[in-house]
């Protein structure tokens, strides 16, 4: 439906203004928001992106009903770092969070769940956390996750409500096992015991059932909502009860990875179904996305995840890492059945929450994401440049284009045409020389500002700010001085024990 017909429909019951993507309403018109994320789900593991073994009729009927984003991508190949570009808009370096379990997310950092809720909706958080721990004394990493300096909690992020875990959790009865040690759900900051019987069965469904009920209490109340849904599945340990491996004979190993996916999936056909029932499903937007690309090396069974053709995998910032399956829907704005080819990214989310809702952004910080809203509707298939930064390589996709660059010397690039080699499997830098350099002074330009941010500069307490950890590149260069300084004094007592040792004999 188009924006003027929108308009025509709601004019009665809307005070609204009119800009050139989004139709600002009052609050009780104003668009819910349901940010969804798979952890570890392949490009391939879903029917909309054409896996014939898996079933994911819900997300399959999701894509029918609103747009498929084909060229989306996860902020990072890693899950720490891109969940915190969805809720910041920006480059997960500019903060600290380098990589899984690196980190936090810290208080300085603006978000969308505090904008919306100070424009009067509630927010919850469900599933899965992963930006920073969430006690003080203890953490499933161990002590060197160091709990007390890297706490932060959703309720110090501006989340009314959350039910969440530390990290991954088993996706069948998830809490019990290793991955449950030290890593309770916590419901709005209190420790659930293991045993509460809520937390039996699919995970999928066990935070689906706290998030329904936080979007049912939402409704009644009239309030517009922001709800974060983050499921484990399909991250190890990847188990999948009865019903589900019965879905998958003859498949092994590999049935517990299919299963988990499909709880996850009717998951979704649950919380449509209660959009559909309350009679708000055509004014909530919906994401559904990953976090990034399948675990490992592809094996038969263990790691079962599949990433439709692309190159690499988790961990990786070729496509498999970073390109995911991604879904939006709002009935009330975005065609039906459209695919969307631009590159986009998780930074985008931001930006463009804000552009449907009508909120502004508070401050002049850099933001790395875009308001896509014209995108979506398919108005535009020109994306903005996507940086990436992980370890030790720094990425830049623009347009059809992918260029990537040792980070540490600027050696080693290589320039991918995506637009014919989805696989990356040619380097064509030789061929495109200029663009090749414009889009390297692009991409170290971004690299510099990162870290420019990292110290705290685009802060208001800038001056009493300290990072929790120091730049990636200063602390090689102060470990390798470290190395030199170790090299040298072994190297001075050799020589004084070999002096001693020829004076002796002498």
């Amino acid at each position: 439906m188009d924006l003027m017909k929108s308009i025509v429909m709601v004019a009665a019951a809307l005070v609204a203004t009119v800009s050139s993507s989004t139709v600002v309403a009052d609050d009780k018109k104003r668009p819910n928001i349901i940010l969804m994320m798979a952890d570890d789900l392949g490009y391939g593991d879903t029917g909309f992106n054409g896996n014939k073994i898996i079933k994911t009729p819900y997300l399959d009927q999701m894509a029918k009903d609103g747009v498929i984003m084909s060229n989306f991508h996860a902020a990072a190949p890693v899950c720490s770092p891109t969940r915190g570009s969805v809720v910041t808009g920006r480059q997960p370096f500019r903060y600290g969070i380098f990589g899984a379990n690196i980190g936090h997310l810290p208080t300085e950092e603006i978000t969308l769940p505090e904008l919306l809720q100070a424009e009067g909706y509630a927010t919850g958080h469900f599933g899965k956390w992963h930006l920073g721990t969430l006690s003080k004394t203890t953490s499933p990493k161990g002590p060197s996750r160091r709990p007390e300096d890297n706490y932060s909690i959703p309720s110090m992020h501006g989340y009314d409500h959350s039910f969440v875990t530390e990290s991954a959790v088993a996706t069948w009865d998830p809490s019990f096992g290793g991955r449950a040690q030290d890593n309770p759900f916590w419901l709005d900051g209190k420790a659930l015991p293991a045993e509460d019987p809520t937390l039996k069965g699919g995970a999928g469904r066990v935070v689906m059932d706290r998030a329904l009920s936080f979007i049912e209490k939402s409704v009644k109340a009239d309030k517009p909502f922001f709800t974060v849904i983050w499921f484990h599945a399909p991250h190890a340990p990847v188990v999948a009860g009865p019903k589900y491996l019965a879905m998958y004979p003859d498949h092994g190993q590999a049935a517990h990875y299919y299963g988990a996916i499909t709880e996850m999936d009717e998951q979704v056909g649950r919380l449509r179904a209660l959009l559909s029932t309350l009679n708000v499903d055509d004014n909530t937007f919906i994401s559904f996305t990953s976090d990034n690309g399948p675990e490992g090396k592809q094996v038969k069974g263990k790691h079962a995840g599949v990433t439709a053709g692309l190159r690499g995998r988790k961990r990786s910032l070729f496509e498999g890492g970073v390109r995911v399956p991604t879904l939006m829907l709002h009935p009330a704005e975005l065609p039906a059945g459209k695919v969307i080819d631009a590159p986009t990214s998780t930074l985008d989310y931001l930006p463009t929450v804000l552009a449907m809702t009508g909120t502004a952004y508070p401050d002049d910080r850099p933001v790395d994401g875009n308001n896509i809203v014209n995108v979506m509707k398919g108005k535009t298939q020109q994306g903005e440049p996507i940086p990436f930064y992980h370890k030790s390589k720094l990425v830049l996709v623009q347009d059809h284009f992918k260029y990537m660059v040792n980070g540490k010397d600027l050696n080693s690039e290589e320039l991918y045409d995506l637009s014919k080699d989805i696989a990356e499997t040619t380097n064509v830098i030789k061929q495109h020389p200029e663009l090749a350099k414009k889009m390297k002074a692009t991409v170290v330009a971004f690299r510099d500002s990162f870290k420019t941010s990292h110290s705290g500069v685009d802060y208001p307490t800038a001056a009493n700010y300290q990072p929790v950890d120091v730049w990636p590149s200063d602390k090689m260069a102060a470990d390798g001085k470290s190395k030199a300084e170790k090299l040298q004094k072994r190297a001075a007592k050799a020589k004084k024990k070999n002096k001693k040792k020829k004076n002796k004999n002498s």
